[in-house]
């Protein structure tokens, strides 16, 4: 879905690359339009995503990413045993509840990223073994969010279309009003 992503700080790196993440967010968001917790919750097709576990599972990575550059532990520990769980709302888990969560998990990334002295700055990937042992700059979290978003961001118009046959299109019309 092509939209117009606007340059802030008339092209300030760091507001062009917040601006592009910030637009995918937003794919994620008008996918969830209209829907119901059930509908939202439901996977039609063969593949186990849904709607909301998407959105938990982008703001979760994010927040992630975000800790790990700041050299923190992230707020969700995530093994083999629980890993599905970032896929799911689970225990009072709503929509609304999980657009809040990623709302402040955004605002918390824009300012850390505008914060942070260098997009140069590096910190080292998670010590797992899917990881290259190596150190990332900020910019490449950036890029990896806006990566990840994106992806999902597509799943999820597969997703919603097949729910009710609602286009990114309409949805960008919809949130339009």
């Amino acid at each position: 879905m092509v939209t117009h992503v606007p340059s802030e700080a008339h092209g300030d790196e760091r507001g062009v690359l917040l601006s592009y993440l910030a637009a995918e967010r937003g794919a994620i968001r008008r996918t969830l339009l209209g829907l119901t917790e059930e509908q939202a919750a439901s996977r039609p097709s063969t593949s186990e995503l849904s709607l909301s576990g998407l959105l938990k599972h982008v703001a979760e990575a994010e927040q992630s990413w975000v800790a790990r550059a700041k050299g923190e532990a992230p707020a969700v520990k995530r093994d083999e045993s629980n890993w599905h769980e970032c896929f799911a709302l689970v225990d009072g888990e709503t929509i609304e509840s999980q657009l809040a969560y990623w709302e402040k998990v955004a605002a918390d990334t824009a300012a850390f990223v505008r914060a942070v002295p260098s997009l140069d700055d590096t910190f080292p990937l998670p010590d797992e073994p899917w990881f290259p042992e190596e150190r990332v700059s900020m910019r490449w979290m950036v890029l990896q969010l806006i990566r990840e978003v994106a992806r999902h961001a597509g799943h999820a118009d597969i997703i919603r279309e097949s729910l009710d046959g609602r286009t990114a299109f309409e949805l960008v019309d919809l949130a339009q009003g």
